[in-house]
């Protein structure tokens, strides 16, 4: 199988980049790595490019060895031949060869392999072969009646036939792949309630159906949650009378006696054996197209909320709301260094309420507090009334911000939180990784399962080893493209750098607690275990704005320094006079000199050095800071505020299929339907919005009741 021609051909990209990026891969390098530094290779595809590259290599190999490895199971059997050679050769899918493998597959015990081992198969090749110059079949059935075998009569010999005749049918890859088709484009999938009477969460789907053709993913999800919970049976339904058509138009040859026994096996197959199957393979189907499509919306997700513009510099409080155990806080510096704890109640007694406010106006006075962090879990709303009515009444500005806390408390249960705050109660965990979710999500979230960080829909229902792969390799993704500081990340973070595992990540941490800072890139050869290859693949991604070279605090590679520093004394300065200035002078001389030529003298790519004067121009760049910042508040409002057609503000919170969610400072986050959110058409709501966006909504309708808020984008 030609990989690279395959691959070049679906995804529209040169062959020679295809066989690059296969290359690299092979040779262990990670997808940042090649994403980043080696764009020459490749014609400087993104990383999400390169990654459905590579998993579509990994399919395709898998296919591959599969094929080999049915070619193998038939040959040994002696079965093998030109047709089901070049069958298996031009299978473009798994499901393909296991259709084609099928007939040769060993089987369990059936009515098939029982009228075998009668010896019925002779008279089952009679009957199939439908020859007007045979005799009839019962005539032909009388020579296989054998009371030894339990076949007393010819109906009984023609019965056993019919089923070997039935599973033969069955088994023919053509029928499958013709019925797979016409049936993925024609059948209805069909909901009914076990219990009408019962009121559940699926009760829309109680008399339910839909085009296989058309259903969303996110139905697919919900029918099949419902059914596995009890509340719904859910059945596939298609025209018999065209699968039947369908199957004769295959096995059915000159009219003759053998017909009619051949027409009942058809049509004992397709309702015994093959429709069972079909539907089967077509909800699994459904099911794993709509778990790439709620994983695909997971993972865009995931990017936007990991990639959220830091807060930086801000001395910030936590709070982890609770009732009855109280309010956990938390305060932390710019660094996220904890400062402060305690433990408030600001819905008990008015007494207590009153002890609680002073102590956060303590707080916010002792270590001047910029910013409030609260979580958005159980008593976030009384909280928040709470803190607002605090920073109306305080000389200092304070502001606060509602924070996802979706996963803290499983962060703070685990053994990395008793780890890293060994001194501090698992609730006062909570409290300071609330806080550390302003102040940088994505050096906090990546402590944290992907899975629980809440911005999916279904996550619960996906295969754990697609949905894992996708949602770390975001994670990877996101650090990459952040960079780290070698100085202050954490064990958890440094493992999500390119070439950095975990052994390497607390290896690095340990020797910057025995040895101190780093102060140069190449320090971290010094690591046990980080070898050649490692640094080679860590190195540009790591930043140490201690360094007394400018370039260990950029995206620049170890591996470009020689050649920026030829390229500079080219067009002459030096790496010590660099400043916005200069940058923009070396720009206007480098297109002078003529780009492609430099690069050709030292030995450079074009995309290389485009990325290295954009890395010069602003070191230590983070690209959050080029987004929109989040949207703090300073007064509260509640349910009962809204109005049909008021207009307000709000932070774009989750974006799934049908629709988004949108925080508007009420602590029940409202919903924008699909149709709602922009007048042109589009396919799904991630074209327009992203985790993070601040929006103007326009409120629709209210239910105080079931605390749901319609908004519209319109």
């Amino acid at each position: 199988m030609n990989f690279s021609q395959i691959l070049s051909d679906e995804f529209k990209i040169k062959q020679d980049f295809i066989e690059n990026i296969i290359k690299l891969l092979d040779e262990g390098n990670t997808i940042p790595f090649i994403a980043r530094y080696r764009k020459e290779m490749h014609g400087s595809l993104d990383d999400q490019s390169i990654r459905q590259i590579s998993e579509r290599l990994d399919y395709l190999r898998n296919l591959d060895a599969r094929k080999n490895e049915i070619f193998n199971l038939i040959s040994n059997q002696g079965l093998m031949n030109d047709e089901i050679s070049k069958s298996l050769e031009d299978s473009k899918t798994l499901t393909e060869l296991e259709d084609i493998y099928r007939p040769f597959k060993p089987k369990r015990k059936t009515k098939a392999s029982v009228a075998k081992e009668k010896g019925l198969e002779p008279l089952a090749n009679y009957i199939f072969l439908q020859d007007k110059s045979n005799v009839s079949p019962e005539i032909e059935a009388e020579k296989y009646i054998n009371p030894e075998m339990e076949i007393d009569n010819s109906e009984q010999a023609i019965s056993g036939a019919m089923d070997i005749i039935a599973e033969n049918i069955s088994d023919n890859p053509q029928i499958r792949k013709r019925l797979r088709f016409v049936a993925m484009n024609q059948s209805i999938i069909k909901s009914t309630a076990v219990d009408e009477e019962k009121d559940s969460v699926y009760k829309q789907y109680y008399n339910f159906s839909e085009s296989v053709a058309k259903i969303a993913g996110h139905r697919t999800l919900a029918i099949n949650r419902g059914e596995k919970e009890g509340y719904l049976k859910v059945s596939l339904e298609f025209d018999n009378d065209k699968a039947l058509r369908i199957i004769y138009s295959e096995i059915l040859k000159e009219d003759c006696a053998s017909t009619k026994f051949v027409k009942l096996a058809a049509e004992d197959s397709y309702n015994r054996l093959i429709f069972p199957s079909l539907e089967r393979e077509i909800r699994s189907e459904l099911t794993d197209e709509a778990c790439k499509q709620a994983i695909k919306v997971f993972s865009v997700n995931l990017r936007q909320l990991l990639m959220q513009p830091p807060v930086k510099g801000k001395i910030t409080m936590g709070l982890d709301p609770g009732y009855r155990t109280g309010c956990k806080l938390a305060v932390v510096d710019s660094t996220g260094k904890v400062l402060d704890t305690n433990i408030i109640y600001p819905t008990h007694s008015q007494d207590k309420v009153n002890k609680s406010k002073e102590i956060v106006k303590n707080l916010i006075a002792k270590h001047n507090v910029d910013i409030i962090a609260i979580g958005n879990g159980t008593a976030s709303k009384e909280t928040e009334i709470f803190i607002s009515d605090i920073i109306k009444n305080i000389d200092r500005k304070v502001y606060y911000m509602i924070v996802n806390e979706a996963g803290a408390s499983v962060y703070s249960a685990s053994k990395l939180a008793a780890d890293e705050f060994p001194n501090f109660d698992l609730t006062l965990r909570s409290a300071i990784s609330i806080a550390r979710r302003l102040q940088d999500p994505l050096a906090e979230l990546v402590k944290i399962d992907p899975k629980s960080i809440g911005v999916g829909q279904y996550q619960h229902d996906m295969k754990k080893k697609y949905l894992d792969e996708a949602l770390n390799g975001v994670v990877e993704d996101c650090v990459n493209s952040v960079g780290v500081d070698l100085n202050t990340a954490s064990a958890p973070l440094l493992e999500k750098v390119s070439g950095i595992n975990s052994a390497i990540a607390k290896n690095i941490v340990l020797y910057r607690e025995e040895n101190g800072e780093f102060t140069s890139r190449t320090d971290i050869k010094k690591v046990p275990k980080l070898g050649k290859k490692a640094f080679e693949q860590c190195a540009g991604f790591l930043r140490i704005p201690e360094s007394k070279d400018i370039l260990d605090n950029t995206g620049v590679h170890p591996e470009s320094y020689g050649a920026l520093k030829k390229i500079l004394s080219t067009l002459g300065y030096k790496l010590s006079d660099i400043n916005s200035k200069i940058i923009s002078d070396i720009k206007m001389k480098l297109e002078n000199f003529g780009i492609p030529r430099i690069c050709s003298e030292v030995e450079i790519g074009e995309p290389t050095l485009r990325d290295i004067i954009d890395e010069l121009s602003k070191p230590g760049r983070d690209p959050r800071d080029e987004l929109p910042k989040p949207m703090l508040r300073e007064d509260i409002m509640n349910i009962n505020d809204l109005k049909p057609d008021m207009k307000l503000k709000g932070t774009v919170r989750n974006v799934i299929d049908f629709g988004a969610f949108i925080d508007i400072g009420v602590h029940q986050d409202g919903l924008v339907h699909i149709s709602e959110i922009c007048d042109k058409f589009i396919k799904h709501p991630s074209e327009v919005l992203k985790v993070g966006d601040i929006v103007d909504v326009r409120v629709l309708a209210v239910d105080t009741n079931r605390n749901k808020i319609s908004l519209s984008m319109k």
